[in-house]
């Protein structure tokens, strides 16, 4: 899990995120809508998700350009647990909760994944048979 947790309200602008974001040296901000946590935030997102629309950066909020569709594990999960959903969802970031709230993000490219992350061997079609087959 991440040792600095940046987690900023969904209210806040687009620039404010981004300037946040430039000070912390992160590239990355979890999201929260009265202390619950809604979404992620990357570079990207704000700039494809605002810059790129030509929205008011300065005005929008943040909770517009989010992520929603987060991974989250509870924060007594185990790290095969998080290993899982990420693989399972296919995602970089697992955003770790206890009762709602943000406690920290574990990363697809931590040393604890990494050595979880087992190959995932998909079945292939036998062609001779036309059944699918693990191999």
């Amino acid at each position: 899990m991440t040792d600095a947790l940046t987690a900023l309200d969904a209210r806040a602008s687009v620039t404010s995120v981004a300037q946040v974001m430039r000070d912390q040296g992160v590239g990355l901000v979890l999201v929260t809508d009265d202390g619950d946590l809604m979404g992620l935030a990357g570079d990207r997102d704000l700039v494809v998700g605002a810059v790129a629309d030509g929205a008011d950066h300065r005005r929008m909020p943040v909770g517009r350009a989010v992520r929603r569709d987060l991974v989250t594990v509870r924060a007594d999960d185990d790290i095969e647990d998080a290993a899982r959903a990420m693989r399972e969802r296919s995602a970089r970031h697992v955003a770790v909760v206890d009762d709602g709230g943000p406690e920290g993000l574990v990363r697809l490219d931590a040393p604890a994944i990494e050595a979880t992350s087992a190959p995932i061997v998909a079945p292939t079609p036998d062609l001779d048979s036309g059944t699918a087959s693990a191999r």
